[in-house]
């Protein structure tokens, strides 16, 4: 029963994979991006919008303590539907109520740009664990030993990585990868990186599913999910999540040389 279920939702995520992009590039045609003009947006702002970076981090890395979520390295087509999101008030910014009004501020083209730009913020490096090469992300998500000497509560990572890899077949609850790639590394172009993302913005957006107050997600599934979630698993989940590495042992390939896969096998 626990194969068949996550079986199944490998193949429902593969599906909403192939079908929308079909759609989505059936309505906009293709816009070729300017990362120069992303990074001036990112780094100096433009006209009533401030630059991303005040909120975000000068590295895109974001702040748990303004709740702020990590862009660095992020799948740049989610970025951009979060974006125009906001900026058509599909998305409401539940954390720091500015992101409709500086969406709205950038042109379309502003959005894919800066998009692109904070796609390239990558910075991986190699670490060696019991005699086996690894690639892991030289900066991180959160740091939860800060986080809970600051009162904050943290979950058990090990609890949290299980629902990571096989879900919780018994509360209809998918593995998370079948639709996020191995340890949440992303699946271009819809299922955005949430290993490494921020603690605090993983356990806020979780709920934000939960309680109905974020509903952009394609065909509600972050929506159906999030409701079958205890603040226990959206807590183990986050913990687990945002310093997962990006890679197996003995798997040092680049995130993005990886063809669509629900586990990673080399």
């Amino acid at each position: 029963m626990r194969r068949s279920t996550t079986l199944a939702s490998i193949f429902v995520g593969a599906a909403a994979l192939i079908m929308a992009p079909m759609s989505h590039a059936a309505v906009k045609p293709e816009v070729k991006a300017n990362i120069a003009n992303g990074k001036k947006i990112f780094t100096e702002g433009k006209g009533s919008v401030p630059a991303c970076n005040s909120c975000h981090g000068a590295d895109g890395m974001g702040d748990d303590n303004l709740g702020t979520p990590r862009l660095a390295g992020q799948i740049s087509q989610f970025i951009v539907k979060q974006l125009e999101d906001f900026a058509t008030d599909r998305r409401q910014d539940t954390t720091m109520f500015v992101m409709n009004t500086n969406a709205k501020g950038l042109s379309a083209q502003d959005r894919r740009d800066v998009a692109a730009y904070v796609s390239t913020l990558k910075n991986y490096k190699i670490r060696t664990v019991l005699g086996q090469q690894q690639l892991v992300e030289a900066k991180a998500g959160s740091n939860l030993k800060e986080l809970a000497a600051n009162g904050t509560e943290i979950g058990k990572r090990h609890l949290g990585k299980a629902i990571v890899n096989y879900g919780a077949p018994e509360r209809g609850i998918p593995a998370c990868r079948s639709c996020h790639g191995y340890n949440g590394r992303g699946v271009d172009p819809i299922y955005p990186k949430i290993g490494g993302q921020r603690f605090t913005y993983i356990v806020n957006q979780l709920k934000n599913f939960r309680e109905g107050k974020r509903k952009n997600d394609p065909m509600s599934q972050m929506q159906v999910v999030a409701r079958k979630l205890s603040d226990e698993d959206i807590l183990n989940l986050a913990t687990f999540l945002t310093n997962a590495p990006p890679t197996s042992l003995g798997n040092i390939r680049l995130p993005e040389q990886h063809p669509f896969m629900a586990f990673d096998t080399h």
